[in-house]
């Protein structure tokens, strides 16, 4: 009996359609370190609980694209594990401050499906939410992937395209107020950038 999971083709899914991914990931200190040696970042919030303290955060939260990174491999499986290209993202968005210790969840509901120009593989559009331990959402997004058909003559003729947004909405940004005067912030980081910093908000990508 193979183990090898085939994974899901484009005539498995369905507009509508709702995932829940497996399996829930607590986040821990050692993923953070991980990280930073990874990458060499440098994030002053996610490096400093002097800096995260100062911008009126509970503690050091995790640096916003580890977050991504741990949520979006949790959708592989279930959607582009027969994928033949990713896309595109649109509409993502950073809801909340995600620490040390929070359990995360990921589910994704199908918004649209086209095939291609030669019927041989089509496009999912998925829009996918983080939740932590509270079922609070800390990350949404929305990408299109290509993915193999499994009958490559057969054509369906769907084509259902969702909207999206060039931007994320400025009434969803989730913002925390800073605390700290501009030249504190400039002695932890030696930016002035972080001087003139009045909120965290959410990132829209396309």
């Amino acid at each position: 009996m193979s183990k090898v999971r085939q994974g899901n083709f484009f005539e498995d899914f369905s507009v509508g359609m709702h995932i829940q991914h497996p399996t829930p990931r607590t986040l821990t200190e050692g993923d953070r370190s991980l990280y930073i040696g990874l990458t060499g970042s440098r994030d002053a919030i996610g490096s400093a609980e002097t800096v995260s303290a100062a911008l009126g955060f509970e503690k050091r939260p995790m640096e916003d694209f580890l977050v991504f990174n741990i949520a979006f491999g949790k959708t592989v499986p279930d959607i582009s594990l027969n994928a033949i290209a990713n896309l595109g993202y649109a509409d993502v968005r950073f809801v909340r401050p995600v620490y040390a210790q929070d359990t995360l969840r990921v589910s994704s509901d199908v918004i649209g499906l086209r095939e291609t120009s030669n019927g041989k593989a089509g496009i999912v559009y998925t829009r996918s939410v983080a939740t932590n331990q509270r079922n609070e959402e800390v990350l949404t997004w929305v990408r299109w992937v290509m993915i193999h058909k499994r009958n490559k003559d057969g054509v369906s003729g769907i084509n259902v395209i969702p909207s999206l947004p060039q931007e994320v909405a400025v009434q969803h940004f989730q913002a925390l107020q800073v605390n700290a005067a501009a030249e504190v912030m400039f002695e932890a980081t030696r930016s002035h950038f972080f001087g003139k910093t009045t909120a965290r908000v959410s990132v829209s990508i396309i």
